[in-house]
This record gives C-alpha cells, structure tokens and sequence, in this order.
C-alpha cells in the first residue's frame, strides 16, 4: 500500500471520533443555551420585563384646554383650538437621509436649517421641529410617512377681536404660557393642569397602545371680564381713527361703570395683531392705560375746587379776581383773559389763575388731603401686570411753586385708569369704589372719601364744561347732561417742558344727574394747530359715549331750555359765571 493510501486509512479510522466530538460540541452549545435561556425565563424574567417595559412602556404628558376668556357677556375674547405640532426622533431619521428634501419642503423650512438641528441633537429622541401647524401640512406629513416623524396635538390661542383687544388680553407662547395682559395675570386660572397617559411605543418613539390613563387633564378656568365687546369695538375704532387724523404719536380710553367700578372699555394705540404677531416690537405690546404716567394737567382742577370747598373759604358762587390771565409775574397765565370769575366759572373756563388763587388760600395739608383720598399717587388696584403707580410728593416737601403748578395739573402724575378712578368719586358722590377688569356679581360698596355736598357740588360745576361757554362743547353727548374737565399738557423731556408737543386729556361721566359712565381720554402729541383738550379728546369721548348709551339703554336726563344767563338742567342750577 502506497503512502496515499495509507492516509486515507488513517482518516477512516479517525472520522467517528470526529463525528463523535463535533456531535458533543454541539450538545454541550445546546446545554448551555437551554440553562441560560431557563435562567433569563425563570431566574431573571422581573428583571428583563422591567427593562423591556422602560424601552416601550412610557408616561407622557397630555395637554390641558387653556380656559376661554370671555366679555360681560359671555362673548369670546381668546379661545384655544386644538392644532399638531411636529416632532421628530432624530436617531431614526438620520438614517433616512434621503427623505430630508422632501421633509424640509413640507415644513417649509431650508434643508440647511433641518440639518443644523438635527446634527447636534443625535442622542436625543424626542425634538420638536415645527409648533402649531397648519392642517394642511398637518396632512402633507401624515401622508408622507417619514421614519421617525411624528405629530403630536398641542392647542393654538386665537384671538377673535384682534387688535382692538390685544393690548388689554396680551398673548401666550407657544407652550400656552401668558406673557401679557390678562393672559399673563391670570395664567394660574387659565393655564389648567396638564394629564399623565401611561402608552406603549414602537423604536420610532409612535404611541401604539394608551394601556392606561395616570392623570386625567384638568382643564383651565373661563375668565368672565367686565368688557362689553361691543363698546369695546367703537371705543378703539374712534380712538384710532382720532389718532390717525391727528398724526398723533398714540392715545388711550378707559371707560368704568360708575357704580360698580368695572372696567367696560379699554383701548390702546397703536396696538397689534395677537394672532400674528412676527414683526412687532415689544413696546407695542403694553397696555398703556396702566403702564404711562402723564401730568393731568386742567383735569386736576376739579379737586383744587373740592379742596378749596372744604376748607369752608369758598363756595361755588364765590368771586375770584383772575388778574386778565396773568399773576405773579406772568408765572401764571390763562390761555384768554378773564376778570372776575365764581368758582364755578373758573371751572368751566378752566382759569389757571383762580385755581391757582384757590390753592394759595388754603392749607397745604388740606389740598394734598383731598387728593390723596381720591387716590392721586396710589395704584388703582386693577387686576392687569405693569401698573404703575402714580406720583403725589407729600406736602411736607413742597417749595416755592410746588403748590401752583399742583393746582392746575403739574407736578404730580399718574396713569388714565388712576384718573378715571378719581373721577369716579365725584361721580358717585363721593364714594370711591375699587377699579376691576373681572365682571362682578356683586359689586364692593366702595368707601366714602369727599362730603357728599362737596362732591355734589362739583359734579354740579362741571356740567357748564360741556355747554356753550364751557371748554369741552366738543364732549357734549345729545340727550344727555355731561360732567367733564378737559386737559392740555406740555409734554415733558429730558430737557425740560416742550413748547410744541402735547397730550391733550379729557375725562368725564354721564348722564350727570345720575352718573354710570365715567370715561378718559388722552391723545398723545396731537400734530397741526388744534391740540387743546377740548378739540382733540372731548370729541372722542363724545362719540363714543353716545353708543355707550344706546348699548347700555341709559335713560336720557337733558332738558334743553336756557333761560338768561343760566341753564337749567334736568333740576340742576348751574351758576353763571360772575361778571
């Protein structure tokens, strides 16, 4: 036997006991992998099940409705409405590459920009890429079908009025946050309580089972407000169309019911689109009837008369000599000159000088006494962020024409719903009522701070305001008796009183009789040759209180007859001004 012969001898003999190990090899593998298999079922199957159910079992949050915010009469001022958001696992749609183009396109977003989020954000597995679609792309990602794209429902705030209440509501974010406004006063009421879903998902993050429901959504509370959305309308449409005539720099309203102290208007320009609001800036956003002190200039006058009235020195029919519209030095001047006026005729030609002389007369601690009870120098307690609280320097530090320039609406600040609330004591006899945004059921008996008589009498004296003869013709409303004050006042700068920029003011109440409307207005650097109170505000104020009286069905209270040299009004005598 040659030597090939003998090797494949050999290889015969010895192929059973290869056989024979290789069959062993695999029964111990299959030993082995059955007692492990045993072990993972049996000894570790807790442990294996938990962490299986931690890569597919979730607990994730489910949105709560934002709660509606509505007017007085439950009409919609800002509404959620349930839209998707876009959302991505970029661990898996890295590996699809090629669908980026068709996603970026969808979303409307350069493929660059997709890539730069996505890149950095590798390890994660929950990224938003677009908040609060529209339903058509809504649509278009559905049917696309991308690997690791997803949609998720969120809600959206809506805005019904738009502007003409946005600097009063403000907005939310895009996590249904408030930022502004009510929006953000009240966030804690409207925001809700977000709910717990226990969910399994796929490896692409896709809920594909709710097991069970952990926490259900609470949603947020409905905000009833005090606005009437009707007067709201025509208050920012005459406002706006005023501002735009007058090439002003802005203006504002604020109307309150006197006899509840609920806030029924409140307007702002310029203002802003809440539902689209891209390129605007943040000034835009404040709510300027809370926010902007002003000097009340001649609006003040009312209460240096009711100073004057209770220190027992002057009555309404009292005569001051007002020097021709010049005293002290020219230091204060009238716009016309007058003679003698009674107080009541100071009030209706607004003389600086005889308020002046009023104020001279009477102790200081007095004159700061009245407006301080009438809440000069304090917040009005409105429910809206950002009020600022005027300024009245205590007596004590008055100097030299501190007291002059005080009298007649200088020297002291404050903002339009300060003003307005003021104004609402001499509206309602003396009785000063707590200002609020939120509708009442049952509104506060507010607190008296003015005689009655006192503020009887003034109420009285304002009337020949807005008749012929008075300062604020313009604020007249037909059918109705109207008590106001107009206002102009020098713009203050950096550098002192401007010669050529005001804002011009006036602030009043209707029906007279028995006041329910107590409404400001102020117009912010009115451009051209007429920017008196009288000619630019008191016509607004006018306008839009002859459509209060028809929304609110007020009962008319004029009586036109004049006989001489009075005017008799609806039982009311007012003094005619004293040659």
């Amino acid at each position: 036997m040659n030597g090939r012969g003998q090797l494949w001898a050999s290889m015969a003999r010895r192929l059973p006991r290869r056989r024979t190990c290789v069959m062993a090899g695999f029964l111990l593998i299959a030993l082995v992998l059955t007692e492990h298999a045993v072990n993972l079922q049996l000894t570790k199957r807790d442990f294996l099940q938990s962490h299986g159910d931690a890569r597919s079992l979730r607990v994730i949050a489910t949105e709560a409705h934002r709660g509606m915010i509505t007017d007085r009469n439950g009409e919609p001022l800002a509404i959620s409405t349930p839209v998707n958001s876009v959302w991505v696992n970029p661990t898996v749609l890295i590996e699809h590459k090629d669908r980026w183009a068709e996603l970026a396109k969808i979303l409307e977003l350069p493929k660059a920009e997709l890539a730069a989020r996505l890149q950095p954000r590798r390890p994660k597995t929950y990224v938003y890429l677009r908040r609060q679609i529209s339903p058509d792309i809504a649509h278009a990602v559905t049917a696309a079908a991308i690997p690791g794209v997803n949609l998720t429902n969120e809600y959206r705030r809506y805005y019904p009025a738009g502007e003409v209440a946005a600097n009063l509501l403000g907005f939310t974010n895009v996590d249904d946050r408030g930022q502004e406004g009510i929006e953000l006063a009240f966030d804690a009421t409207l925001h809700g309580t977000p709910g717990l879903d226990r969910v399994i998902q796929d490896r692409l993050g896709r809920v594909v089972e709710h097991v069970e429901r952990v926490r259900p959504a609470q949603p947020g509370q409905d905000l009833a407000l005090s606005i009437d959305r009707r007067l709201q309308y025509f208050a920012y449409r005459e406002l706006k169309t005023a501002v735009t005539q007058r090439n002003a720099v802005g203006g504002l309203m604020v109307i309150l019911d006197a006899q509840t102290g609920e806030v029924l208007a409140m307007v702002n320009q310029p203002s802003y689109n809440p539902n689209n609001r891209g390129q605007l800036r943040g000034e835009n956003f404040r709510n300027r009837t809370v926010t902007d002190l002003f000097e009340p200039g001649s609006t003040i006058k009312p209460f240096t008369v009711a100073a004057g009235l209770e220190s027992g020195l002057f009555k309404p029919t009292t005569v001051i000599n007002c020097e021709q519209g010049s005293f002290r030095g020219h230091l204060v001047k009238d716009v016309h000159p007058y003679g003698l006026l009674s107080v009541a005729g100071v009030i209706q030609k607004s003389s600086n000088v005889g308020v002046t002389k009023i104020a001279l007369a009477i102790e200081p601690e007095q004159f700061w006494d009245v407006l301080n009870r009438s809440g000069f120098g304090q917040a009005s307690g409105v429910e809206l962020p950002g009020e600022i609280t005027g300024r009245l320097e205590p007596y004590r530090n008055w100097r030299g024409a501190d007291v002059v320039s005080l009298s007649y609406g200088y020297f002291t600040n404050l903002t339009a719903v300060q003003l307005a609330r003021a104004y609402g004591v001499l509206a309602t006899g003396g009785v000063q009522r707590p200002v609020t945004i939120i509708k009442q059921d049952h509104p506060a008996l507010g607190a008296r701070v003015m005689p009655e008589a006192t503020a009887l009498a003034v109420r009285q004296m304002m009337q020949a305001v807005t008749e012929v003869g008075g300062t604020a013709k313009a604020a007249a409303v037909e059918g109705y008796l109207v008590a106001g004050k107009t206002g102009t006042v020098k713009k203050n700068s950096e550098r002192g009183y401007t010669e050529k920029s005001y804002r011009s003011i006036f602030a009043g109440f209707m029906p007279a009789s028995a006041p329910r409307l107590i409404g400001v207005v102020v117009i912010d650097d009115p451009q051209g040759t007429e920017y008196y109170g009288g000619l630019v505000a008191a016509p607004v104020f006018a306008s839009v209180m002859h459509e209060a009286a028809r929304l609110f069905n007020l009962t008319p209270d004029r009586e036109v007859a004049e006989d001489g040299d009075s005017v008799r009004l609806a039982g009311w005598s007012v003094p005619a001004e004293t040659p």
